[in-house]
């Protein structure tokens, strides 16, 4: 007999008649499950240093539990042994004692609260792990491909039974804190997917050797777990469908179709289907990755098993996971970094409200931010991290005021449309005919920069369900300051590409990026791109795949300083396949005829021979500020006319001036 927690009826909403498939029940062991949704077990540190439950994490949760509108809400994994070997990162929840149930029980109770289901993730991170203490645990000694991984200390059998001792126990915590649903984490190279890697496991006893000795771990804490759940609290296992290692002799697809079965048949009630580990030179979630690449990772999956399959990379877009499930595809839609970045995402699908999504754009900084113990944040959701704070929510202002937003880029648009929700009286000004800045330019870099056109069609379709008047293919001029006479000028300008201080820069061939990814400007065969940031590296990427012979030369020590690091080795990897070459810390000296000199750092000087010579260096924008001083109006300066940075700076910017003004 199944239990039904919530009772929801979605018939009347324009979401359930568009995506039917994604909003009719589900049943996982004895629960139904009111939709096809799932938030997720999404690592985040909002906790505090001793594994406890935050306001901040109960705030976080409980947005992301409205946004699954009835659905499966997981929190973050738990570790679960008091040595701190299974933990993955500063902050993460701790269930390894009783004293943390009445913290994770305040989770439970948020997530019940937007009456959604509530679930428990267990997760050892393995060789991942160890992020405060010496060594990490694993069931062999095999070196860390990655530097900044702890050194490995194979486990004894000893060690093995009280790790499935801990799971056990931590599953009974959960269960005395009132979650609904369990998991056991096993993939991207945490504990149990080492065990069953044959990249990771080398052992010769009971626990090694085959796909099934190497399961003999993973059914251990599935068996034990199960007892403790018994048939109240539907228990699942994440598993790698494709590790993606075939270089370090990582399982075959066979392999972990046969680990899928096996964990069937020890008794979990659903399976989530994922790719890759942190370890894989694959690109498997950043938007280099085309939406729906892996699902036929899920068709597979359900080939082999009969309990209900999920998963979560790369469906950005509901009608993706909608036309899996109805062609029997795939059982439940997860999300992850989706509701990261609007954790009320699939309420809006089902409201018929898709234009108010804020879609991930796939760049991972809230991962390189997570494992870098830096508080985990949002590229593009300002709010994220804050739902516990209401000065980041916007509140009704004091005083109306007469806002003119000079800049109809990602920084003015989202100081716009903020303000505007205030209360404010807000105008935006822009010289070209359309929003959006040089996003689009910019989107028109390869390997899937379009995806940052969802930024801009959000914030205009908020800005005009906010109020905010556009006018476009306006020139603001100091004049027309001193005749608006505003309260408030924010100035979204957007940066100044500079020329080099060296000889030549003044010639004809000398053209600007913007120019060139829009297709306004010509270049020659040979290409010399000037800046190894992103806009560099964009651009550069674009000429390469045109076929042209592309060198950037930049003064930073590394090409992509302004990326982050979770993203970054990709676009250093296509540059190489590309066949671009790479000056760093160097500069051009000199533009001349055919040819430009550049000058390294330590002053040796080399030609380099080109047709052309792209521009990327950019510098603020000070142009207007002096009017606006003139006429004694309040002056906001924000995004790259402040200091040119990137996409997320300039949206947080834009987002905290608008809740300022």
């Amino acid at each position: 007999m199944s239990t039904l927690l919530f009772a929801w009826d979605y018939s009347s909403y324009p979401g359930a008649r568009k995506y039917p498939h994604l909003f009719k029940p589900i049943q996982l062991g004895g629960l139904t499950i009111p939709n096809r949704i799932k938030y997720a077990a999404t690592e985040d540190n909002f906790n505090d240093h001793e594994g406890f439950v935050t306001e901040a994490d109960v705030a976080y949760m409980r947005a992301r539990a409205e946004g699954v509108a009835g659905g499966l809400c997981f929190m973050q994994g738990v570790y679960m042994d008091e040595g701190r070997q299974g933990q993955g990162y500063v902050g993460q929840a701790a269930a390894w004692d009783d004293k943390y149930i009445p913290g994770l029980k305040r989770l439970a109770e948020a997530i019940h609260a937007e009456r959604a289901v509530a679930g428990y993730q267990l997760m050892h991170c393995g060789r991942v792990g160890a992020v405060e203490v010496e060594r990490c645990q694993a069931p062999s000694f095999v070196p860390q491909r990655l530097r900044v991984f702890k050194p490995v200390e194979a486990m004894t059998k000893e060690d093995i039974k009280a790790c499935v001792r801990q799971h056990a126990e931590a599953t009974r915590r959960g269960i005395e804190a009132g979650f609904d649903v369990f998991e056991i984490s096993g993939i991207v190279g945490y504990l149990v997917s080492n065990f069953v890697s044959s990249y990771t496991n080398r052992r010769t006893d009971e626990y090694g050797g085959d796909i099934r000795g190497r399961m003999r771990f993973a059914v251990e804490v599935i068996q034990a777990c199960k007892q403790v759940c018994g048939s109240d609290h539907p228990l699942g296992i994440r598993l790698c469908a494709e590790e993606l290692l075939p270089d370090v002799r990582g399982n075959t697809p066979e392999e972990s179709m046969r680990s899928y079965q096996i964990a069937e048949e020890a008794g979990v009630d659903y399976i989530s289907v994922t790719a890759g580990w942190q370890e894989s030179i694959v690109p498997v979630i950043s938007r280099d990755v085309p939406m729906g690449s892996w699902l036929h990772l899920a068709k597979r999956a359900k080939e082999h098993v009969r309990v209900p399959v999920q998963m979560a990379y790369r469906l950005f877009r509901p009608e993706l996971p909608n036309d899996a499930i109805g062609r029997g595809e795939l059982d439940m839609w997860e999300m992850c970094r989706s509701m990261i970045a609007d954790p009320l995402m699939p309420k809006k699908v089902l409201e018929g409200r898709e234009e108010d999504i804020r879609h991930c754009v796939a760049c991972n900084l809230c991962l390189a931010r997570l494992f870098r113990d830096a508080p985990m944040t949002c590229y593009i959701n300002p709010r994220c991290a804050h739902e516990h704070d209401a000065r980041f929510a916007p509140q009704p202002a004091e005083e109306r005021k007469q806002v003119m937003v000079v800049g109809a880029g990602p920084a003015g648009l989202e100081c716009a449309y903020v303000a505007a929700r205030r209360g404010h009286e807000v105008q935006v000004y822009d010289r070209r005919p359309e929003v959006g800045g040089t996003l689009n330019e910019a989107a028109r870099a390869p390997y899937g920069d379009e995806e940052l056109l969802t930024c801009r069609d959000f914030q205009k379709a908020q800005c005009e369900k906010a109020g905010v008047e556009l006018r476009l293919g306006v020139d603001v001029t100091p004049e027309l300051i001193a005749k608006e006479q505003p309260d408030v000028v924010v100035l979204a300008t957007g940066p100044v590409y500079a020329r080099g201080r060296g000889k030549g820069f003044d010639r004809g061939n000398v053209v600007n990026v913007l120019d060139v990814l829009a297709g306004r400007a010509a270049v020659g065969e040979r290409v010399v791109v000037w800046g190894n940031r992103k806009p560099g590296i964009g651009v550069a990427l674009l000429l390469a795949k045109q076929g042209k012979k592309v060198t950037l030369v930049g003064r930073d020590r590394s090409a992509g300083f302004d990326v982050n690091p979770s993203f970054k080795w990709r676009y250093l990897i296509y540059l190489r396949q590309n066949k671009v070459t790479a000056y760093n810390d160097c500069d051009i000296e000199e533009v001349g005829d055919g040819e430009v000199l550049v000058r390294t750092y330590d002053g040796y000087r080399f030609p380099v021979k080109c047709d052309s010579v792209v521009v990327t260096e950019r510098v603020a924008n000070n142009a207007l500020k002096d009017a606006v001083h003139a006429e004694g109006i309040q002056l906001y300066v924000i995004g790259d006319a402040l200091m040119p940075r990137n996409l997320s700076s300039a949206v947080h910017d834009g987002h905290r001036i608008g809740l300022r003004v």
